[in-house]
């Protein structure tokens, strides 16, 4: 794996008949998950494959967010509902075998918190860091390219709030 693209989900309905796995992408979440797609495409972000949490809200992040991508390819994984930010890098560095470029849509605390170590680990500044850890709300994204010796490079940090999206949590 080259690169690493993280997505927190985009804004979901608070409560499902279906549970909280059964939550849907409310109107903002739909427009802050393209809105978001559009930027990657056009700062060159664009991912192989998709890692999909098998949550409604984050298949139909990436189903609105992939629109700027169509060749990516996709794979729903249950075990990403939720997962811990371990996790998260062992299945993406397993797909990472194949592609070079893997985006993961998924959940916090777990990308909150991969997002975090990714940072530390590649020596962010300390506004970064402090940036980073302060708040990774809904549709929030993380970009890192990984060196000849598998260190994590900044690649990017994008809230949908700071390009015209809602954000939020």
């Amino acid at each position: 794996m080259k690169r690493l693209i993280l997505m927190r989900h985009a804004k979901a309905e608070r409560s499902s008949a279906d549970g909280d796995f059964g939550r849907a992408l409310t109107d903002r979440g739909r427009a802050d998950a393209a809105l978001m797609g559009r930027l990657l495409a056009d700062e060159n972000l664009v991912p192989d494959i998709g890692l999909v949490s098998a949550a409604r809200r984050t298949r139909e992040s990436w189903e609105q967010v992939s629109e700027a991508f169509p060749e990516a390819r996709t794979a729903v994984l249950q075990g990403l509902y939720h997962a811990a930010a371990d996790r998260i890098l062992f299945e993406a560095e397993a797909a990472g075998v194949e592609h070079d470029t893997v985006m993961v849509v998924g959940h916090n605390p777990g990308l909150h918190a991969l997002t975090i170590a990714l940072l530390r680990a590649g020596g962010a500044g300390s506004a970064l860091v402090a940036r980073a850890e302060d708040r990774f709300p809904t549709a929030t994204i993380a970009a890192f390219t990984f060196d000849a010796g598998e260190r994590p490079v900044y690649d990017g940090l994008f809230y949908a709030a700071d390009h015209g999206g809602g954000g939020g949590e």
